[in-house]
This record gives structure tokens, sequence and C-alpha cells, in this order.
């Protein structure tokens, strides 16, 4: 499996952009792919994710409202969707993905330490 990030760049506060990650050797649409994003000196941290089978949608609290995830199964990709843009949303964005069937009470796969497979970043720069 690999995952390629694009779209991230400069903008003002209050602005939007649209991440883009393309996934490649998927062998089913069994997976959780998530956006992460990590500031200079501090930790990933989880922003959002969906399940690519059914497309059901998770957001940190952070971004509810502002960020919408997305996926485009014909063309292997998943975007995120980021409006109203704040300082604090500055950070490089990566994708990350993880075989995930839902039901039987299985936990959707959100921590660092539960995804196997992940893209390199795309720098956001939230900045006046």
């Amino acid at each position: 499996v690999q995952l390629q990030a694009s779209g991230g760049g400069w903008v003002q506060p209050g602005g939007s952009l649209r991440l883009s990650c393309v996934a490649s050797g998927f062998i089913s649409e069994h997976y959780a792919i998530n956006w992460f994003r990590q500031a200079p000196g501090k930790e990933r941290e989880w922003v959002s994710g969906i399940v690519y089978s059914n497309g059901n949608q998770y957001y940190s609290a952070s971004v509810t409202g502002r960020f919408a995830i997305s996926r485009d199964n014909a063309k292997a990709t998943i975007y995120l969707q980021m409006n109203s843009l704040k300082l604090e949303d500055t950070g490089v964005y990566i994708c990350a993905a993880e075989p995930f069937r839902t039901g039987g009470g299985t936990k959707f796969p959100n921590r660092v330490r539960d995804l196997s497979y992940w893209g390199q970043g795309t720098q956001v720069t939230v900045s006046s």
C-alpha cells in the first residue's frame, strides 16, 4: 500500500485548502484512511478519518464543523476539505491507512500505533 498526499500550501486565516491522498496497492475496499498533522515540536495529532468502503466519517473536536473528509473510490483518492483555517491548523498533514472492516464492535483505528501504512506529508501553513 502506498499513499501520496498533496495539496498543501500557504493560506491566510479564514481561508480554505483541499488536500488529496492518492492510494495504491489496496487489495480491497476495507480500509480505514486517516489524516494526521504534526506541527514543529509537537506530537502527531489525529485530524479526521473515513471508512473507505462505506464513507463513514470521523473528526477530531478541533476540526469538527470546519473540515470535511470524503473519498472518490474510482480515483482511489481521499480528500480533506479544510475551511475557516486557523493559525493552529499549521503543520505537516499526513495520510495513513489500516485494513479495517466495520461491524462486530470493532473500533475505528485512528491512533498512530493502529496504522500500518503511512504516506509522506504535505505542508499546510496558515499565517497572515
